[in-house]
């Protein structure tokens, strides 16, 4: 459980807990900070054997992190563990409370606790039990229950938030995230919405909340532990930040036929669908929102079909105009985003067909869309996201060439072309990472500042939005990302002697964009800016500009995203390591943000 745990925590680290099912009664050990202090309250306070046992990591949302609000719940012979939100929680407690039931914590989750155990004590068996709980309780959550009277058994229920279960040999296991029992096994089983799992010695039971037949599907996990594990690097970020030329290169594996045209295996949608096309939106929050302002810009240019990118929490909420001739296109690491979900299902209710761009086999996103293309980048554990965006775009890049195609608006030749420029992607990636060096001492020159900007143009400008929010979410400093055109319109004046101020500069291939930038960087070097450009190799002009200059492949406009992001992923993750941060899990912040 413990190891399992450590291998979540990224999804959670406020607090943690065990409890097992031993002897008629259930014991429990849970601690508010890391893991680590769990284990050491486990090593002065070892629990009893047990072959059933439920643990969580918390990320708080009712009430702090403290002894008391972590879980496991335990009431009586019940115990609960929760990810989520339970909505009506407020009513269903105040109305317990009335009943005389006490409550030990501040927790939405206890509340599902004091229900399951009132249902066992009027006699109901623990699968009944969690269906007449769960049938009370509005919001997103996912519930795993044991009962202290029957020991060999553990039920769990989801709605809206991810659960997923491993089949070993002669074990079963119950998780968020396949990471968590990886070391045991790679047999999965998928479950759906609204479902309750029943695990016991015999086997896996799954039902709907009614108690109907449910289906599932069975699936094999294609990596190993290896690949969740830190393999020498001090911060699984970092890792995963040098892991994107394979990532990159496993996105593109397998895209061609013989007739050499490319082709999209997950892409269950007829070309006379995609023809019919006469708009394309897509969803996303955070890393993967700008990896989706790449995209625009690609698709755009390459299909002639408008596309809108739009935050997915605020998608269904501002009633957007989506109608069948509309593509949606939702991007997510995980898959289990809950605002990108709530989209989607907005989008199907509208009959628009929806692909998911997501990087988890099984999770809920792909298996609610009509169609997925999956990134096959492997696991991403630090909480910033890099491979996770960089394969996001290239995703994007090839669904933007495989619509053109299709619609007939680029020859076989010019998509061949530029996909023999992206098969020569990874190793152009791998030379920035290779010529590090520069990108580590301006960190360390730079540890003390108290604010840096990040300009961009065209495909730049979401560049300098994700280098921004790298910064933000690891080193907790003030930085912003600006499109370079609306310098002038107000941001400019926030330039001041020694401002750091990283600058995106288009390749030569884009002339007037180039110019126009490099008047930028000269605008704020002139009025005290420490510029920071990232140019590609040659450029005079803007090398003339830069305090600093960080050199970039040469490659076409367009596809400089996957090429000038890195050095920013590298700045962002030393300079953090500097200010002594924990990388991997930045305050305040989730991998996954499964509650809207």
């Amino acid at each position: 459980m413990l190891a399992g745990l450590r291998r979540l925590e990224y999804r959670g680290y406020d607090s943690a807990g065990i409890a097992v099912v031993d002897g008629g009664a259930v014991d429990f050990r849970k601690k508010a900070g890391k893991i680590a202090n769990l284990a050491a309250d486990l090593e002065a306070n070892p629990l009893p054997v047990s072959s059933t046992a439920i643990g969580h990591t918390r990320w708080a949302t009712h009430g702090p992190p403290t002894d008391a609000n972590s879980h496991p719940h335990v009431v009586k012979r019940a115990a609960v563990v929760h990810n989520g939100i339970i909505e009506n929680f407020a009513v269903l407690r105040a109305g317990l409370e009335k009943e005389g039931e006490q409550f030990l914590s501040e927790t939405d989750s206890e509340v599902a606790a004091h229900l399951l155990e009132r249902e066992l004590s009027s006699g109901s068996n623990l699968v009944q039990a969690m269906r007449d709980v769960v049938s009370q309780l509005e919001g997103a959550f996912t519930l795993v229950a044991v009962d202290a009277q029957d020991p060999d058994r553990i039920v769990a229920a989801r709605r809206n938030s991810p659960l997923v279960v491993g089949v070993g040999d002669g074990e079963y296991f119950l998780a968020s995230d396949v990471a968590a029992f990886i070391e045991h096994t790679r047999d999965a089983i998928e479950l759906g919405q609204d479902q309750v799992v029943e695990l016991t010695p015999e086997g896996v039971h799954v039902t709907g909340f009614d108690g109907s037949p449910a289906k599932t599907r069975d699936f094999h996990i294609d990596w190993d532990l290896a690949a969740a594990e830190k393999q020498g690097y001090d911060w699984f970020m970092r890792k995963e930040i040098f892991e994107q030329p394979k990532a990159v290169s496993d996105t593109l594996l397998g895209r061609l036929n013989e007739r050499g045209e490319l082709m999209l295996d997950e892409l269950h949608i007829s070309p006379e669908v995609l023809r019919r096309v006469n708009k394309i939106v897509i969803v996303a929050c955070g890393t993967a929102f700008y990896a989706g302002l790449v995209a625009k810009y690609a698709i755009e240019h390459w299909t002639r079909i408008p596309c809108e990118v739009e935050l997915a929490s605020e998608f269904r909420y501002r009633d957007p105009i989506i109608d069948p001739m509309t593509l949606v296109v939702t991007i997510s690491q995980s898959g289990e985003t809950a605002d990108t979900l709530m989209a989607i299902r907005h989008a199907r209710e509208q009959q628009a067909k929806v692909i998911a761009i997501c990087n988890t086999n099984g999770a809920t996103i792909p298996r609610e869309s009509d169609a997925v293309i999956y990134t096959h980048a492997g696991p991403e554990i630090g909480v910033a996201s890099t491979k996770g965006f960089t394969t996001q775009v290239v995703a994007c890049y090839l669904l933007g060439l495989y619509l053109a195609q299709v619609r007939g608006m680029k020859y076989g030749d010019e998509i061949g072309a530029i996909l023999t420029e992206l098969d020569a992607m990874p190793a152009h990636m791998q030379w920035v990472l290779d010529n590090r060096q520069p990108v580590l001492d301006l960190a360390e020159e730079l540890k003390d500042a108290p604010s840096v900007l990040f300009l961009g143009r065209h495909v730049g400008y979401p560049v300098a939005l994700e280098g921004a929010l790298k910064l933000k979410e690891l080193a907790y400093i003030h930085a912003e990302g600006f499109a370079a055109g609306e310098l002038k319109h107000g941001p400019i004046a926030l330039v001041s002697k020694g401002l750091p101020m990283f600058v995106v500069v288009p390749p030569p291939g884009r002339d007037q964009l180039r110019d126009k930038v490099i008047s930028n960087i000269a605008e704020v070097r002139a009025r005290g800016a420490r510029t920071i450009v990232l140019a590609e190799a040659g450029d005079d002009d803007a090398r003339a500009n830069a305090d600093t200059f960080l050199e970039l492949p040469k490659v076409s406009t367009l596809l400089q995203p996957l090429v000038s992001t890195v050095p920013l992923q590298i700045f962002a993750c030393e300079l953090a390591t500097l200010l002594g941060h924990d990388v991997d899990q930045p305050r305040n912040l989730a991998k996954s943000v499964t509650v809207e």
